[in-house]
């Protein structure tokens, strides 16, 4: 299976063959968009239009796979960056006509969300804290391509909230990663910042308290009384602890005993290390994907292309980009 992956900044191809990666290749714009601290949707396109082939190319072969050797091609269809996924989808259907090859259009969500099990196993039902850049939602996965979502953020997800929290520190992006390195050398109790406990949807998350927050705790003269790493440790520590929160109170009222955590910002070592930690403390059983699949890669989108296409899933060449497809 050939999969293809364009939703955000990282254009990525994968081989797999059942669970064993054989090739999964991807290209990186953080120097694009560094400058700019955040994302630039046209910049993101036009980019994935000059890399797309060309590493589609090279995980052919790495795999040393042939495009007449595929049983089929998966491409992300959504949700993400719609000039993003159009790349993606474009290209995947022009493969898919010229080599007669089924098609399967793939949930970015559900890409992330089955991450785990090409590496674990995990038998379902289990509930799962999918938290990236670009989403933070609760699902319970009943089955395979049987998810309910719980919560979602009412605004900012996660990701975002770390790399604007970085922004306003005069870090560089992509901030999350940077927030992560720092915090380990800071006191993550040195300023208490808000936690947002909403009134309406249990499971739900917010944000944007926390970043205004920051902004103006930045603004205050007692902000001088404080190294950059404690304030750095201290607003990551607001965030997993939102995080944690909606999850473990979510297991407790659904007697959930397994839980993955997928997504972008699963790679945080300080949200890893206390899931793990307080998970286990509740008799829950904590999975997380190695980093290589816990950021957005085409291996995932194989995988998940991959089941559908063995369940008699097939997209048409009429498949068209979702910005805002739900899963």
């Amino acid at each position: 299976m050939l999969g293809i992956e364009t939703s955000c900044d990282d254009t990525a191809a994968a081989v797999l063959y059942g669970t064993d990666i054989r090739a999964s290749i991807v290209s990186s714009q953080d120097h694009v968009h560094s400058c700019y601290g955040g994302v630039v949707p046209e910049l993101a396109s036009r980019h994935h239009m000059e890399n797309v082939l060309p590493i589609v190319d090279q995980a052919l072969a790495q795999a040393q796979v042939g495009l007449e050797q595929l049983d089929g091609i998966a491409v992300t269809y959504g949700p993400g960056l719609v000039g993003s996924l159009l790349v993606g989808v474009s290209v995947a259907k022009a493969l898919a006509m010229a080599q007669q090859l089924p098609l399967i259009g793939v949930n970015h969500l559900e890409g992330h969300l089955l991450a785990v099990l090409l590496e674990q196993e995990v038998d379902f039902p289990f509930l799962c804290l999918l938290v990236s850049g670009g989403h933070t939602s609760l699902y319970l996965a009943r089955d395979w391509g049987k998810y309910e979502r719980l919560g979602v953020t009412r605004d900012d997800a996660a990701g975002e909230a770390f790399d604007k929290g970085a922004k306003m520190l005069g870090l560089a992006y992509p901030g999350g990663r940077i927030i992560d390195r720092l915090a380990q050398h800071g006191d993550p109790q040195a300023v208490r910042f808000p936690r947002a406990h909403l009134k309406t949807g249990k499971y739900d998350f917010s944000f944007s308290g926390l970043k205004t927050a920051l902004r103006q705790f930045l603004s205050t003269p007692e902000r001088g009384n404080y190294r950059d790493d404690d304030i750095v440790a201290s607003y990551q520590e607001a965030i997993v602890d939102m995080l944690i929160a909606n999850v473990l109170r979510a297991a407790a009222d659904l007697n959930a005993t397994r839980v993955v955590i997928s997504g972008g910002v699963s790679a945080n070592s300080r949200l890893r290390h206390r899931m793990l930690t307080e998970g286990a403390q509740s008799g829950i059983q904590v999975f997380v994907p190695s980093l290589k699949l816990c950021t957005d890669n085409a291996a995932m989108i194989a995988f998940a292309g991959a089941w559908r296409l063995a369940v008699g899933q097939r997209a048409s060449l009429q498949l068209n980009a979702s910005a805002t497809l739900p899963l």
